[in-house]
C-alpha cells in the first residue's frame, strides 16, 4: 500500500474529526495530523493496517503548545503522525499496551518535556540524573542551565 492509500485509507475509517491534516511531502512518506482525542484509536487502526514498528517518538515545543511525532514504518513507507498538546495541558494517552516499544521513548520525552501519557506504566525518569529538579524539562523554551544548577545546589543543601 503507497504512502498515499494509507491516507486515504486513514480518512475513510477516521474522518475528518480525527485526521486533520495529511501531506505526503516525497515518496514513500506520509505526515498526517491527528485529534488528540482519537489518537490512541488511530494508532490501534495503523497497528492493524501493518504499522508495527515505532522507530521514535519525539517531541518539540512550538509556540503555544508541543508537539509530539510519532515515527511509524511499514514495508516501505513512513508515517509521522503530528499530535499537538496545549501547554496549558500537556497530557496524551500511552500507546504501550498497543505497542509495548513505546515505554522508553515515552518516558524518554516525559524527562525532556514534561509530557504526561496517561496509563503509562512506569514514567520514573530515564536519562536525567537522580538529583534533577523535578518539574524541570532541558526541552522546554523556559528552561536555563543557570536555574537548574540552583535548584541542584538546593537540593543538595537540604540533603542530610
Amino acid at each position: 500500500m503507497s504512502e498515499r492509500e494509507v491516507i486515504d485509507k486513514l480518512m475513510k475509517v477516521m474522518g475528518s474529526q480525527r485526521i486533520l491534516a495529511a501531506s505526503v511531502p516525497r515518496s514513500r512518506r506520509a505526515i498526517v495530523d491527528v485529534d488528540k482525542e482519537g489518537f490512541k484509536e488511530v494508532i490501534q487502526f495503523l497497528k492493524k493496517e501493518g504499522f508495527t514498528h515505532l522507530s521514535t517518538i519525539t517531541g518539540l515545543e512550538v509556540g503555544d503548545g508541543i508537539e509530539l511525532l510519532y515515527h511509524l514504518n511499514r514495508e516501505g513507507v513512513e508515517l509521522t503522525l503530528r499530535v499537538k498538546l496545549p501547554l496549558n495541558e500537556i497530557v496524551v494517552p500511552t500507546i504501550t499496551d498497543i505497542i509495548p516499544g513505546a515505554t522508553l521513548y515515552e518516558r524518554e520525552v516525559h524527562d525532556l518535556l514534561g509530557v504526561e501519557f496517561q496509563g503509562h506504566p512506569n514514567l520514573t525518569p530515564l536519562i536525567l540524573p537522580d538529583e534533577w529538579p523535578e518539574g524541570v524539562h532541558p526541552l522546554r523554551k523556559h528552561w536555563t542551565i543557570e536555574e537548574t544548577r540552583k535548584e541542584l545546589v538546593k537540593k543538595r543543601e537540604e540533603t542530610p
